[in-house]
């Protein structure tokens, strides 16, 4: 490794800075729940349970403290992956073995991908059969656990090989446009994901059933008349399966759209209540949240991708991270060009997220809004958010700078009070 080199200066830059903000972070998230955390705002205090409220500070306290190890082990194995030449060495090692560049880039990336993951594996195990134990929280097995693992492994290697193949065959034969053909397919990927993922990939891990006849149903699709959307079917997750935390969201596009309430979800809010989670749902679709997203994304992609192909085409970004270059193997190498640009720039990724984070926020302000508006009150979302948060053990209070950086939702006294504003009936809460 160069020290003097542009990209290793960039690369130990970016790193000290997303490591040092992470640990700025959670530390002050910490330092303000052990002062703060226990307290109940005056909107509040007739509705939260003050046994919730200390079990969540305890909840968020473990999460952190098993945070802190995995978030350093992680950033000291990528640096010494990088520093010790441990890169370079696998790639011609499988270069000079096979002489073949669509088999070293899929060797290469699939073993480059092992260190990081063992190293997650007992962070993973602490988490799950520990923490979200202690808590209440899991109802995962071992063996399910090992069936999940397994299955998400064989899912993603079926797609990062077909994925790697393509961009490999582009970086061989468009030399010149591989990132305009690059963007477009994936792109087109993105939309054929979210029309497969709720019909032949979700149900590889959870079971889904319609949801019954009663009141429910007929309050929800009542709902979906009135706002004139239309879906799939709305069904029923068997989260608690594997946990009792709860959700509800729609899920895919066009004629695959459909609703998904988790079973847990059910059992923690009356009708009302899930009508409204559901109305916040609808409201991204009514203001078109996915869309603008997408059309936002969609320059983003070509930008990113077309300063790429003029970086990969530097030898330094190479040289910096121990590879020689070749001038017969130099065309060949273009993947692990883009590798070192998402380890170079990996650590300034908080800065397009403060971004994304901020008009998320946004989004869900208005999705509140809109979903006030087609339930006629902004009570039932109000309870209904407060028993969600109370159930999850979220906090209720964050530090602002820790929302501004961490959260793509409002923290729940800021969307109440928002949705107050607007929903005059909601005030005496």
């Amino acid at each position: 490794m160069q020290l003097n080199n542009v990209f290793v200066i960039l690369f130990f830059i970016g790193t000290g800075i997303s490591l040092c903000l992470n640990q700025f972070l959670e530390y002050t998230d910490y330092k303000f729940r052990k002062i703060h955390g226990n307290d109940i705002p005056s909107e509040l205090a007739d509705v939260v349970d003050r046994e919730k409220i200390a079990k969540t500070v305890l909840y968020e306290d473990s999460k952190y403290k098993l945070w802190i190890p995995s978030s350093l082990l992680s950033t000291v194995l990528d640096i010494f992956l990088l520093a010790s030449g441990f890169y370079p060495w696998l790639f011609f090692t499988f270069w000079n073995l096979t002489s073949n560049i669509y088999g070293t880039v899929i060797l290469f990336a699939f073993i480059i991908s092992i260190p990081a993951g063992l190293i997650a594996i007992p962070f993973s195990l602490y988490q799950e059969f520990v923490v979200e134990k202690k808590f209440g929280f899991s109802t995962m097995t071992v063996k399910l656990w090992i069936v999940d693992e397994l299955k998400s492994l064989l899912l993603s290697a079926v797609v990062s090989v077909l994925l790697l193949a393509v961009m490999t065959f582009l970086f061989e034969h468009a030399a010149s446009f591989w990132w305009l053909l690059l963007g477009i397919i994936y792109i087109l990927f993105s939309l054929l994901v979210s029309v497969i993922y709720p019909v032949f990939i979700a149900p590889l891990f959870n079971k889904f059933t319609p949801l019954d006849d009663g009141s429910l149903k007929n309050a929800l699709e009542k709902l979906l008349a009135s706002a004139g959307f239309a879906v799939r079917g709305v069904f029923v997750m068997d989260a608690s399966k594997r946990s009792k935390h709860s959700n509800a969201y729609f899920t895919g596009i066009g004629k695959s759209k459909r609703i998904v309430l988790y079973d847990t979800l059910l059992a923690q809010l009356s009708t009302e209540e899930t009508v409204a989670v559901l109305s916040h749902e609808l409201g991204h679709y009514k203001k078109h949240h996915v869309v603008k997203r997408l059309c936002c994304m969609i320059p983003v992609v070509f930008f990113v991708l077309a300063v790429a192909d003029i970086l990969v085409g530097t030898p330094s970004l190479y040289q910096g991270f121990g590879f020689s270059t070749p001038a017969g193997l130099f065309p060949h190498m273009k993947f692990i060009g883009l590798f070192l640009l998402s380890e170079v720039f990996g650590g300034f990724s908080f800065l397009p997220a403060l971004l994304g984070n901020y008009f998320s926020r946004k989004d869900e302000f208005e999705a509140d809004r809109v979903a006030s508006e087609l339930c006629g009150s902004g009570e039932p979302l109000i309870t209904a958010l407060i028993k969600l948060h109370s159930e999850n053990l979220s906090e209720l209070t964050p530090p602002p700078v820790y929302c501004l950086f961490r959260y793509d939702h409002p923290p729940l006294l800021e969307r109440i009070r928002a949705i107050r504003n607007v929903s005059p009936e909601t005030k005496d809460l």
